[in-house]
């Protein structure tokens, strides 16, 4: 698709886009694209498949043909704060970066604009004063999760994850955090308290690949878990394509409200644009538009 001044690229074209592995299925592209060409701004996002090991040479790479910006995706968040020379406070504060801009220096500085964006489907929808929450996952994009849900005041925080290092690791960033108002405890995807905990939640975010692109027919956590699930739980998945995921269609044979993560994208991502571009007003429904065109033609 191509979205730019004059319809066309050509040599002042600059470059953002988005690191991820895998990224094929990213509607990013679909959104900013849209933005740029409202904007007459002559950028072109692209998608841009990162492994790991990569990582590193990648944004330096980027930056050295300066790159105006870039968006951080699964599983790169946690490693994008080595390649910063400085972060912002909410990117330490999550230990977590989804955005890197372009500095003086011809370095990177890292923010997180996910908490934002997470939070803009939930903050019109009801008191979150002293609720119950519960997050799958405790990689990047939970650590920005953990951050918004202390914002809304939930008085408990339960994290689930499959890997007791990881776990742990993310315990120990909890705890330098401080939250002093919000009870936070983390268990193991097989503890015996989960049933307990999915019972208790008011809200329940999945932060995993799980559902996504290539397994699409996966629930988080298998199906059986999820018998424990009350009617007033609201389901919340960062997953925005399939929409909705196979998750989500089962909280709504369940009776629960469910929201998917394309508002989080698109706010996060127009977040993103007014740290690169210095613009204020993002035409945010153009960006909406857009995505759900390209979701309708899949």
């Amino acid at each position: 698709m191509v979205c730019f001044k004059k319809e066309l690229i050509d040599g002042d074209t600059s470059l953002v886009g988005v690191l991820g592995c895998p990224v094929k299925h990213s509607l990013s592209p679909i959104i900013h694209n849209a933005a740029f060409k409202e904007l007459n701004l002559n950028w072109c996002y692209l998608a841009i498949p990162c492994k790991k090991d990569d990582f590193t040479l990648v944004t330096k790479g980027l930056r050295a043909i300066d790159c105006k910006g870039l968006n951080i995706t699964i599983p790169h968040k946690n490693i994008a704060v080595n390649v910063c020379s400085q972060l912002t406070n909410i990117a330490k504060n999550t230990g977590a970066v989804n955005t890197l801009i372009p500095d003086k220096s011809n370095t990177w500085t890292g923010t997180n604009t996910d908490i934002d964006g997470f939070l803009a489907p939930l903050k019109p929808e009801k008191n979150w004063h002293k609720r119950i929450a519960l997050i799958l996952g405790c990689g990047g994009s939970s650590r920005a999760v953990i951050h918004g849900l202390v914002k809304l005041k939930f008085s408990k925080i339960y994290i689930v994850g499959r890997n007791k290092v990881s776990l742990n690791d993310f315990n120990n960033e909890i705890k330098k955090n401080k939250f002093t108002s919000t009870e936070i405890k983390t268990c193991l995807t097989m503890d015996l308290f989960l049933g307990k905990f999915i019972k208790e939640a008011d809200l329940i975010i999945n932060t995993t690949p799980v559902g996504m692109y290539t397994n699409t027919n996966e629930v988080p956590l298998g199906n059986k878990i999820w018998e424990n699930l009350k009617e007033d739980t609201t389901l919340y998945d960062l997953i925005y394509t399939p929409r909705p995921t196979e998750w989500l269609k089962l909280g709504q044979r369940y009776g629960c409200k469910t929201i998917d993560g394309l508002e989080m994208l698109i706010e996060q991502g127009a977040a993103s644009l007014r740290l690169w571009s210095g613009i204020e007003k993002i035409p945010t429904e153009h960006m909406k538009q857009a995505a759900l065109k390209a979701l309708n033609n899949q």
